[in-house]
């Protein structure tokens, strides 16, 4: 199990919940970042990463912490003196790769900042980061990926920190997956998962599926950002999506439908896709079904919460395999919803 670790007001690791994490696209300084924080953890983020360019950046963090309750992250990059004024602005974690801060006396400053306010830092690499000499000695695999890192996990410790989170992302998913079970094997610091370059929403949430699935399922993975090609609030949805596929607990609803099937006599796919929708911001993790017709609907989903089945002139809506009543098609969206919100409440 892996150690675990304070960021801001939640925990991750040591069998904590898997935290949901994204970032977001607006300069942090801006009223649209701000507002974005709060769509973003309305929609189910927990953590939630913002680029630090500049000075104005590195101090936005406090006005955003009034809008919003979930960790922030302030992502560094060369100017070690950016870190050090997100610290002091209420950034709750610090993301940093040592190597390209610059001077030791820089990673330093950073460390003891960081101790001094307990804010963890993350570090890692990924395919394009990786360091020369690794490069050199193992060729672009697993094990050049995972000593990338940590090493950078091996200065952060030279001055004391031990509040450390390390990532190892490849574009490539049977690479992303090797490289984690590497440093997973040879760290006890939470692992932050994900496929760097995923791509676009449905390419991208594939890979992201293939690869995090395979870790999470191994019970590898601590936190997850599900990175795509498309607006943050779709990377919390797919995310949730993920662990709740994975019946991990404390995530959100888990929707089951039918495929398409000669017998179904209704538009159950397009039913399904509302019903998607609906529940895109429910975080009870309550199972819900909607089934194509009655022949094996009822048995097959006999343990969801709530489920609908298509019937000649109307649904049947059932909850663990009882069925609760018969509505007519027009009447569907009100009714089901309804038996959802009571499965929420």
């Amino acid at each position: 199990m892996t150690k675990k670790i304070k960021i801001g007001n939640l925990f991750i690791g040591g069998g904590e919940k898997i935290a949901v994490q994204s970032m977001a696209t607006y300069k942090t300084c801006t009223e649209k970042a701000a507002l974005q924080a709060e769509e973003l953890e309305s929609a189910g983020c927990d953590i939630l990463r913002f680029s630090v360019l500049d000075n104005d950046d590195a101090a936005a963090f406090s006005a955003i912490k009034k809008r919003v309750k979930m960790p922030l992250v302030a992502d560094i990059h060369f100017d070690y003196k950016l870190a050090l004024k997100a610290i002091d602005g209420g950034a709750d974690k610090i993301r940093i790769n040592p190597g390209n801060i610059g001077a030791i006396a820089g990673v330093r400053a950073v460390a003891e900042a960081a101790k001094a306010n307990g804010v963890p830092i993350r570090v890692g690499s990924n395919t394009g980061s990786i360091e020369k000499d690794f490069l050199l000695k193992y060729g672009r695999n697993e094990v050049s990926l995972g000593e990338s890192a940590l090493k950078q996990v091996a200065i952060l410790e030279k001055y004391g920190v031990h509040d450390i989170v390390v990532s190892v992302k490849a574009s490539s998913v049977p690479l992303t997956v090797k490289a984690y079970e590497y440093v997973a094997a040879k760290t006890d610091y939470p692992l932050h998962l994900g496929v760097t370059e995923a791509g676009t929403e449905y390419g991208g949430t594939i890979k992201n599926a293939a690869a995090l699935g395979a870790l999470l399922i191994r019970g590898v993975g601590d936190t997850i950002r599900v990175s795509l090609s498309a607006d943050p609030v779709r990377e919390v949805v797919a995310a949730k999506t993920l662990l709740s596929a994975l019946e991990k607990s404390g995530t959100g609803a888990n929707l089951v439908a039918c495929p398409t099937c000669g017998r179904c006599e209704w538009d159950c796919m397009a039913f399904a896709a509302k019903t998607e929708k609906y529940l895109a911001t429910v975080n009870k993790p309550i199972k819900v079904a909607v089934m194509g017709c009655v022949v094996n609907g009822p048995g097959e989903a006999q343990d969801a919460d709530v489920g609908v089945a298509g019937a000649k002139g109307g649904c049947i809506i059932f909850s663990h395999g009882k069925v609760l009543k018969t509505v007519k098609r027009e009447d569907l969206e009100r009714e089901f919803f309804a038996e959802i919100d009571k499965c929420i409440l």
